[in-house]
């Protein structure tokens, strides 16, 4: 059974802030240099100081960018720039955005969620993760003692049980409202009602979770607290069962939710010889139906487009760059995957991620090209055109979004879904409330 917690979140106060726009960020795998000096300088208290501290060129073991998170963290607290809530809450969080010219609106809260191994109980993980960003969490766990960014996890609730009863109780409420540097707006309300948090943590108790986003922050998780029972243990004791080292920090959001937007993640392939349509359908004929759709923006527009109505996972889109060409091609060989992909599910292997990267790019255009496809990600169609008319990549690949079934289904199964299957829009901000892993 999951076990979700109201906490008592540390929060900025509005009065030695004033406004939370200011000092809120996105997550750290997300800021590239650039947003990270902009954030320093919309704030001195922006938690990127935290989240993201800049590296010093005179840094040592002794002074370096977790050792700044710390002391900023310990600064803001003593000076009542972040405070503790007084009552455990429930955070109430909706998201505010647009896609492509449509307005969506994403609902969920924080809480705190016990924590368990992948595969033990009812927390189920859909990504592979690395080692390194997960060195660089522990450090900064250790450094803090905190959760700066919420994990976003996945609950199944097709009658919307859960956030029907949260709207009922927030609606007439005026929230806290942050806009981070993409317009996406956040609406922030603290929820103290007990009778409403037994309902909701009673409704959730049986339901499992899916991780959307933050495997490397659950899996920090997990190790920190290894490492508090070890220390616990070294003393001859147990680590309590109550300790806020057994939780960890997650936006819940519910799967039907009609704001859970996936996004496509294309690629920009480099790394090939130069590759004409013409030769492009000749390398993919065998195993592919492959049909010219047009040139340009208009066939890159036209190919997305077919794709889309299709709402199928066999059937890609390719622009080659040399000519500016647009094809569709539909998978049709699925012995193909099942022998490359053996050690795989059905599921899996019928991902168009995995098509592309197994069938097409390790597969049949290295073995005719002798090149070593290498790839860069982007989620927006405008991106996709941008980069092929400056010529910045040999081949586009148009890739639909899996969907929530995939996630669903492979995750349950315990295995892992392909590197960028799934781009959950928008991102989550740090900063509307931190979790201590230090006191309840």
């Amino acid at each position: 059974m999951a076990d979700i917690r109201a906490f008592r979140a540390f929060r900025y106060d509005l009065g030695r802030v004033s406004n939370l726009s200011d000092v809120v960020a996105p997550p750290y795998d997300v800021i590239d240099p650039a947003l990270q000096r902009t954030l320093y300088e919309r704030s001195p208290y922006n938690v990127v100081r935290l989240e993201l501290n800049q590296e010093e060129p005179n840094d040592n073991d002794a002074e370096n960018r977790y050792t700044r998170a710390a002391r900023f963290l310990r600064d803001w607290q003593r000076d009542d720039v972040l405070i503790q809530d007084s009552a455990r809450s429930l955070y109430v969080v909706y998201q505010d955005f647009e896609v492509e010219g449509r307005r969506y609106t994403r609902r969920g809260f924080l809480s705190r969620v016990r924590l368990e191994p992948f595969g033990s109980g009812r927390i189920y993980a859909h990504e592979e993760t690395m080692s390194g960003p997960k060195a660089d969490r522990l450090k900064l766990f250790h450094a803090t003692g905190m959760n700066l960014s919420p994990i976003f996890g996945l609950y199944p609730d097709s009658d919307d049980e859960v956030m029907g009863r949260i709207d009922a109780v927030v609606r007439n409420t005026l929230p806290l409202q942050a806009t981070d540097h993409l317009g996406v707006v956040s609406r922030l309300w603290p929820v103290t009602d007990q009778h409403l948090v037994s309902a909701v943590t009673g409704l959730l108790s049986p339901k499992p979770v899916f991780i959307a986003d933050g495997h490397h922050r659950y899996e920090t998780s997990l190790r920190y607290l290894e490492e508090r029972r070890a220390a616990v243990a070294h003393s001859g004791e147990e680590l309590d069962s109550e300790s806020p080292a057994n939780f960890t920090m997650m936006m819940l959001v519910g799967m039907s939710d009609p704001g859970l937007i996936i996004l496509p993640t294309h690629r920009l392939i480099s790394g090939l010889p130069s590759l004409n349509a013409e030769r492009l359908s000749e390398i993919l004929a065998p195993h592919f139906q492959v049909e010219r759709i047009g040139t340009g923006q208009k066939g890159a527009r036209d190919a997305w487009e077919t794709i889309e109505a299709d709402g199928s996972q066999d059937l890609l889109g390719f622009g080659t760059v040399a000519d500016g060409a647009w094809l569709t091609a539909r998978f049709r060989s699925p012995q193909m995957m099942a022998e490359r992909a053996a050690n795989h599910s059905p599921a899996w292997r019928g991902l168009a991620v995995s098509i592309l990267h197994v069938a097409v790019l390790d597969g049949l255009l290295a073995q005719a090209t002798g090149g070593k496809p290498e790839c860069k990600y982007v989620h927006l169609l405008r991106e996709v055109t941008e980069a092929t008319e400056a010529k910045q990549c040999q081949l586009a690949a148009l890739v639909p979004p899996a969907t929530m079934q995939h996630v669903e289904e492979i995750a349950g199964n315990l295995e892992k879904m392909p590197p960028k299957s799934t781009y959950f829009y928008p991102k989550l901000l740090t900063g509307l409330v931190l979790n201590s892993l230090k006191t309840h």
